[in-house]
């Protein structure tokens, strides 16, 4: 399971030009799942989303908050184009959990988030539709995250020959 988590000022999720959701000043986190993921994986991004220090104290000093510190908000937005590999200049996402198995681990990532921070401030976009995510990135800062249980492997393309290092 993948994460790419921005700090925003604000951020919103539109479809067909219908408000979806919307936060303030917190994180945007842009969640991918592959097909190895498990919920271990979810329990594991979730609690590394929460204490992850993105956000200054009171006296200015940079790194030393979560979001779940300064109780903020938290914008999801599930992303298979996340797990992609090119094949040429064209991406390929067999890596990407399929659609319905996908959705309920990503229920999951966002009932845990919900559990252990606050469930009012997690909002999330619209599963597997063609979304606008507006966000207003602060710094910007964008950290992206892994969870350790997954390895992704895929079979070499004949497509793509293999990088090779030399000594």
């Amino acid at each position: 399971m993948k994460a790419i988590v921005q700090r925003v000022t604000s951020a919103k999720v539109t479809v067909s030009e219908e408000l979806v959701s919307s936060i303030g000043r917190g994180l945007c986190v842009l969640v991918g799942i592959t097909h190895s993921d498990t919920e271990k994986d979810a329990e594991y991004l979730s609690r590394k989303l929460l204490s992850l220090r993105l956000f200054e104290d009171s006296a200015g000093k940079r790194w030393q908050k979560s979001v779940q510190d300064e109780k903020l908000e938290i914008m999801c937005v599930s992303q298979f184009t996340l797990y992609h590999r090119l094949k040429g200049n064209k991406p390929d996402f067999h890596l990407a959990m399929q659609g319905e198995q996908a959705q309920q681990l990503y229920q999951t990532f966002l009932k845990r988030l919900g559990q252990t921070y606050d469930a009012e401030k997690i909002k999330d976009g619209k599963f597997g539709a063609y979304m606008q995510v507006h966000i207003q990135n602060d710094g910007p800062v964008t950290i992206e995250l892994e969870s350790p249980t997954q390895e992704v492997k895929s079979k070499p393309s004949k497509d793509i020959p293999e990088a090779k290092l030399e000594d």
